[in-house]
C-alpha cells in the first residue's frame, strides 16, 4: 500500500500553511515526535511516510509525512509517494538509539514497508534477532545487503556481533569477481569430463580442488624455474559448444568455497570496459583482480592498474596519429608506416613492463601467503576478433604472456576464441583442445535438465538431435511444447531426420535445428504473430512501425495503422525467442538467429527476400547514419554487387555494422571486413572480390611491417595476383622488398607501379608510390631524384585540389632539402605559408600532419606553433609529455633564472595538487595515493587531465628563454611520434653531453617560489 497522492497534497498544503504562519526563525530543536519518527525509518533504506509507524502503535497515523518532511529525500514514481533519510539525518538517529532492541522494535513495527523484497532491512533483523547470515553463503547482492547492514548497526550503540567491515568488503569483492562465472554455470552443467581433465593437467591443478595437495606439475609451475615456456592453450569449436561455460565450470572448481590459494583472472572481451584492441586494458584488469585476490598488496596492484589506464590514454593518441597518416596518401608510405612500427614497438615495451611488474607483485604476494607455488590461470574468452594472420594484438598478448612467464612460470595461459593461427610473434606452438558434441549420456542429462524427464524420451531425441547443446534445448523446448502425450511426442521424433555418418553432421545439425525451430514456433498462440516469427529472423531490429511497414504485407497481414501493428509487437515481445532491444524494439535471441540465418528457407526464402527488400526501401527513405547501416546490411543479404552498395557507405556506420560479417555470404563478409578493419577466416577471402580482398590482405600485411615481420608480410603478397592497377599491394611490395634488403627491386617494384597507376588514373595511388620512390631514392644517396618525385607528387596533389596531400608532399620535400649538404630554406617557407593560407577547418581534419609541419617550420615562422595550438592543440601521448617535461627541466638546470617563471606556468596548469617536499628530480611515476606530481612529465599529465596543457605550451612559448630551447621542446613536443626532423636539430629532443640534466626528471616543480 502507498499514500495516494491527494493524501499527500492535503498534508503539504497544512504544512506549508504552518511554516507561513510561523514567527521568525525555526529551531533546529528535534521535537520528541520528529526523532521517534527518524528512529521508526532509520533501518528502512525507503519507506511511506503514510504507512511509517512508531514502535507499539497498532496502525499508522501518517505523522511522518508531517515531521519528516525536510530529513527526507523523495523517491519512486508516479503515484507513489517513497522516502528516504538524509544520510546526516539517518547517522544521528541510529547513534541515538537506545539500543539494539530498539532497533529491532523499529524495524518489527513496519515490516510492511519491506517483506515483499530483499534488502539490508532483513539482514538487519537477522542480526538483531540473533540469527546471524553466513556472509561465505550469500550472493553479490545478499553481500551487498550484508554490508550495508552492517554499516547501519555498528552505528547502533551496544550493538555487537557484527563482522568486520573490511572482511565483508573483501568477501564481496571476490564474491563478485566469480559472479560472471556462476552466471555461466547458472544451469546444470553437463558432460565435458575428458576436457576439464586437460584443463586441470595443463594448468597443474588436481580434479578434487585447487586448494587441495599439488600433484608435481602444479608444483613444478609456480614460481620456481623453467627450461622453456609452457605454451597456451586454445579452446575452439562452433557457437554454442559451450566453451565459455567450459571455462567457467573450470575455474570455479579450481576455487571451492572462494578459497584465495589459486591465484587466476578471467578476461571477457564482450565486457564494455575492456577493449581487444588495447591489451594494456588486460594487464589492468589482471592487476585488479589480483589485488582482490591479495588485499595485502592491493595498493600497489591498484597504482599498476592506474598506471595501466594511463596507458592506454597514451596510447589511444598514439593510435589516433597512426591513422591520421595514413588517411593521406602523401603521409602514409612515410610518416605513417614509421609512426605505425615505432607505435607498436613502444606499445610493447610498455606493456611488457608493466605486466612484469605486477607478475612479480605476485610472487611476493604468493610467498607472503605461504602457498606452494600455484599456478596462475589466465583466461581470455571472446578472443575471436584478434585472432588472424599478422593481427598486432595477437602478437602483443604473446609478448605479455612471454613477459609475465618469464617473472612467473607457473602462469597458464588459456584462450576461448577460433581454431589456432599462427603468428610470426609465437615462441612455442600452442595446445588446444576443440569442442565437439557432448556425448550421448551428457546429451540426456542435458535434455533432463531442460525439462524432458521422461528417460527413454531422452534418448531417442539425443539419438537424433546430436550433442549439439543449443539443438538439445531446441529440441527440450519442443518436447516440452508438445506435451506428454504419446502421439504428439512421437510426431516430434518422426519429424527430426535419422543421424548420418560424420560427412554429413553438421548438414543433419543444421537441419535438425532448422526443423526443431520451426515447431517450437508452431506453437505460437496467435495465428498472425506465429506468421511474422520465422521471416522477422532477417531483420535485425523488430518495432511496430517496421512490422507495419516492412514485415506485414510479405507475410500476408493487413496491418492497416500503427495501434494495429503494436498489439501484434506486444504479443511478439512476448516470446522467449525474442529480446528487448530498446524502447518498443526486439530482435530474435542471437544463439538462434545465427544458426537459423545459415539455412535455406524453403518454401519461405521467398517471402524472407521480400522482407529484406521491403527493409532495403524502408531504410533508403531515412536519414541517419544508423538507418543506412540496416539498408546496407540488408543490400548485402540479398548478395547485391559489393561495388553498388559501398556507394551508399557513410562515414560512421562501422560501429552499426560490426560482426554482421556472421550472417552474410562470404563475398558480402569480405566488403564488410575490408571496411571495419580487422582479419577474414579463409573462406571469406577465397569468397571476396578481388578489391576487398587486396584490401584486406593490405592491412595484414601493414600490420607484419609494423611488427618487423617483413618476411611474413612477403609470403602474403604473393597471393592472388594479378592485382588490380590501383591496388595498396603495390606499393606493400616495394616496401617489404626494400626491408629485406632488396633495395634495387623495390626501386624498380616502386616506379613500374607509378606507370601503372597513371595508366588507370589512379591518383591515390601514384601520390602515394611517389613518396615512398622519393624516400628509397633518398635512402639510396639519389636526392635529385627524390626531389624530383616530390614535386612531381606535390603538383599532383595541387591539381586535384588536394590542399592537404600537396601539403605532405611538401613537408617531405622540406625534410629531404634539411638532410641535405646545402640546405633549401625554400620548402620550409613554402610550407609555412600553406599553414597560415589554409583555413582552420581544413587543418584540424588532420592534427598529426599539422603539428608535424609546425615542428618543421617554426623556426621560419616563429609563430606556427601558436596558431597550432590554437587549432589542433599538443599532442597528449606519453611520448609528447616526456619530450616537453625533458626540455622544461634541461631549460631550468641550464638557466636557474627561468626557475620561477616556470614554476608558475606549471603550477596553474597543474592546479591546488602540490608535490610533497622530499619529492627528489629523478623520481619515478607510481607516487602513494594523494602525493603530489614528482616530476616535470607527471605535472604536464595533470594539465592534460585537467585540459590546460595547451595553455601552459603557448605560455612556455612566451617566455624569454635565450637559448631557445623551451620553444624547441614545444616543437618536439609537437612532432613527437611523427618521425619530426625537430629531434634531429633541436637540442631539446635528448640530453647535452656532460651537463648532469636528468632529462625528463628535471628539477622544476609547480608552486610558487
Amino acid at each position: 500500500m502507498s499514500t495516494k497522492p491527494s493524501e499527500t497534497r492535503k498534508i503539504f498544503t497544512e504544512r506549508l500553511r504552518q511554516e507561513l504562519r510561523a514567527d521568525g526563525d525555526r529551531s533546529h530543536a528535534v521535537s520528541d515526535a520528529r526523532g521517534a519518527y527518524r528512529e521508526a525509518a532509520c533501518l528502512l533504506t525507503r519507506f511511506d511516510p503514510m504507512l511509517l509507524r512508531l514502535p507499539g502503535e497498532g496502525r499508522a497515523t501518517g505523522g511522518a509525512v508531517l515531521e519528516l518532511l525536510d530529513d527526507c529525500t523523495a523517491m519512486g514514481v508516479k503515484d507513489r509517494a517513497v522516502w528516504n533519510l538524509k544520510a546526516d539525518v539517518r547517522d544521528e538517529a541510529l547513534r541515538g538509539l537506545a539500543g539494539p532492541e530498539a532497533a529491532r522494535l523499529a524495524l518489527e513495527g513496519n515490516l510492511d514497508q519491506f517483506q515483499d523484497e530483499p534488502g539490508p532491512e532483513r539482514i538487519c533483523l537477522a542480526y538483531l534477532s540473533g540469527s546471524r547470515p553466513r556472509p561465505a553463503d550469500q550472493s553479490p547482492g545478499e553481500l551487498t545487503d550484508t554490508l550495508q547492514a552492517v554499516l547501519w548497526l555498528s552505528r547502533v550503540p551496544g550493538m555487537s556481533g557484527l563482522p568486520d567491515v573490511d572482511e565483508l568488503q573483501h568477501t564481496l569483492e571476490r564474491a563478485r569477481l566469480l559472479q560472471p562465472l556462476e552466471r555461466l554455470v547458472r544451469e546444470p552443467f553437463q558432460g565435458r569430463a575428458r576436457e576439464l581433465d586437460e584443463l586441470r593437467d595443463y594448468a597443474g591443478t588436481p580434479a578434487e580442488s585447487a586448494a587441495g595437495p599439488r600433484n608435481e606439475a602444479a608444483t613444478a609451475s609456480g614460481t620456481g624455474s623453467r627450461s622453456a615456456p609452457v605454451p597456451p592453450l586454445v579452446i575452439h569449436g562452433p557457437g554454442g559448444m559451450g566453451k565459455s561455460t567450459l571455462l567457467a565450470k573450470f575455474l570455479l572448481d579450481s576455487v571451492p568455497d572462494h578459497s584465495p590459494d589459486f591465484p587466476f583472472a578471467y578476461i571477457d572481451f564482450e565486457r564494455p570496459t575492456l577493449s581487444i584492441h588495447e591489451p594494456v586494458t588486460l594487464i589492468a584488469e589482471i592487476a585488479r583482480q589480483l589485488g582482490i585476490q591479495y588485499p595485502a598488496h592491493r595498493a600497489e596492484l591498484d597504482a599498476l592498474a592506474d598506471e595501466c589506464q594511463q596507458a592506454a590514454h597514451s596510447q589511444r593518441e598514439g593510435q589516433d596519429r597512426v591513422t591520421q597518416l595514413h588517411q593521406l596518401a602523401t603521409t602514409r608510405s612515410v610518416l605513417g608506416r614509421s609512426s605505425s612500427q615505432e607505435f607498436q614497438l613502444l606499445a610493447t615495451e610498455r606493456e611488457t613492463d608493466i605486466v612484469r611488474r605486477v607478475a612479480d607483485v605476485l610472487v611476493r604476494a604468493v610467498a607472503a601467503a605461504d602457498q606452494e607455488n600455484p599456478p596462475f590461470v589466465l583466461v581470455v574468452d571472446s578472443f575471436e576478433e584478434a585472432q588472424y594472420r599478422g593481427s598486432p594484438v595477437l602478437g602483443r598478448m604473446w609478448a605479455i604472456c612471454q613477459a609475465f612467464q618469464n617473472v612467473y612460470p607457473g602462469m597458464r595461459f588459456v584462450v576461448s576464441g577460433r581454431a589456432y593461427v599462427d603468428h610470426p610473434a609465437r615462441a612455442v606452438m600452442p595446445r588446444h583442445i576443440e569442442l565437439d558434441e557432448l556425448d550421448p549420456q551428457a546429451a540426456v542429462a542435458l535434455l533432463a535438465s531442460c525439462g524432458v524427464k521422461d528417460p527413454d524420451v531422452a534418448r531417442v531425441l539425443a539419438d537424433r538431435v546430436g550433442g549439439h547443446p543449443l539443438s538439445l534445448k531446441l529440441a527440450a523446448r519442443a518436447a516440452t511444447l508438445a506435451g506428454s502425450g504419446a502421439d504428439s511426442m512421437g510426431e516430434l521424433i518422426r519429424s527430426l531426420p535419422a543421424r548420418r555418418r560424420q560427412f554429413f553432421r553438421r548438414v543433419d545439425q543444421m537441419l535438425v535445428q532448422g526443423i526443431l525451430y520451426d515447431r517450437i514456433l508452431n506453437h505460437i498462440a496467435n495465428r498472425d504473430v506465429r506468421r511474422l516469427a520465422h521471416p522477422g529472423l532477417v531483420l535485425r531490429i523488430i518495432t511496430p512501425e517496421i512490422i507495419k511497414n516492412v514485415l506485414a504485407e510479405p507475410c500476408g497481414l493487413r496491418v492497416e495503422t500503427l495501434d494495429d501493428a503494436r498489439l501484434l509487437f506486444d504479443e511478439l515481445s512476448r516470446l522467449d525467442l525474442v529480446e528487448p532491444a530498446g524502447p518498443e524494439a526486439v530482435r530474435h535471441r542471437a544463439d538462434v538467429r545465427a544458426i537459423m540465418l545459415r539455412l535455406p528457407g524453403g518454401d519461405r526464402t521467398d517471402v524472407m527476400r521480400a522482407v529484406e527488400q521491403r527493409a532495403v526501401d524502408y531504410y533508403a527513405a531515412r536519414e541517419g547514419i544508423e538507418a543506412r547501416a540496416e539498408e546496407i546490411y540488408h543490400r548485402l543479404r540479398l548478395n547485391e554487387n559489393p561495388r553498388s552498395v559501398e556507394e551508399r557507405w557513410l562515414p560512421g556506420i562501422e560501429r552499426f555494422l560490426a560482426g554482421a560479417q556472421q550472417d552474410m555470404s562470404p563475398r558480402a563478409a569480405g566488403l564488410l571486413t575490408a571496411k571495419l578493419g580487422g582479419g577474414a577466416p579463409d573462406n571469406v577471402m577465397a569468397g571476396a572480390d578481388q578489391e576487398d580482398w587486396e584490401r584486406i590482405a593490405a592491412r595484414e600485411v601493414e600490420d607484419l611491417l609494423a611488427q618487423g615481420f617483413a618476411e611474413a608480410a612477403f609470403v602474403r603478397l604473393g597471393e592472388r595476383r594479378p592485382w588490380t592497377p590501383c591496388s595498396p599491394l603495390h606499393s606493400l611490395l616495394a616496401e617489404t622488398l626494400n626491408r629485406l634488403g632488396r633495395r634495387d627491386e623495390a626501386r624498380k617494384a616502386a616506379s613500374d607501379a607509378i606507370a601503372s597507376a597513371q595508366s588507370a588514373g589512379c591518383a591515390e595511388q601514384q601520390l602515394e608510390l611517389l613518396l615512398l620512390s622519393a624516400r628509397l631514392a633518398e635512402d639510396a644517396g639519389d636526392l635529385a631524384n627524390a626531389d624530383r618525385e616530390l614535386r612531381v607528387a606535390e603538383d599532383i596533389a595541387v591539381g586535384l585540389g588536394q590542399d592537404l596531400e600537396a601539403m605532405g608532399a611538401l613537408l617531405a620535400r622540406a625534410r629531404l632539402t634539411a638532410g641535405a649538404e646545402s640546405p633549401d630554406p625554400e620548402a620550409d617557407t613554402q610550407l609555412a605559408q600553406q599553414l597560415r593560407l589554409l583555413p582552420d577547418a581544413v587543418l584540424a581534419d588532420q592534427p598529426a600532419l599539422v603539428r608535424a609541419v609546425a615542428s618543421q617550420v617554426y623556426a621560419q615562422d616563429p609563430g606556427a606553433l601558436d596558431h597550432t595550438l590554437k587549432v589542433v592543440g599538443l599532442p597528449t601521448d606519453d611520448e609528447a609529455l616526456e619530450t616537453l617535461g625533458t626540455a622544461i627541466g634541461r631549460a631550468a638546470s641550464r638557466q636557474p633564472g627561468l626557475l620561477g617563471t616556470l614554476m608558475d606556468i606549471l603550477g596553474d596548469a597543474a592546479g591546488p595538487s602540490q608535490p610533497q617536499e622530499g619529492d627528489g628530480p629523478g623520481s619515478r611515476p607510481g607516487r602513494s595515493q594523494g602525493a603530489g606530481p614528482s616530476n616535470t612529465t607527471e605535472i604536464l599529465r595533470l594539465a592534460r587531465d585537467r585540459g590546460t596543457l595547451n595553455a601552459l605550451a603557448r605560455r612556455l612559448l612566451a617566455v624569454r628563454d635565450k637559448s631557445g630551447e623551451i620553444v624547441a621542446g614545444v616543437a618536439a613536443a609537437m612532432g613527437a611520434g611523427a618521425n619530426g626532423r625537430t629531434k634531429r636539430r633541436a637540442s631539446a629532443a635528448r640530453p647535452a653531453e656532460g651537463n648532469g640534466s636528468s632529462g625528463e626528471n628535471g628539477p622544476v616543480r609547480p608552486g610558487r617560489p
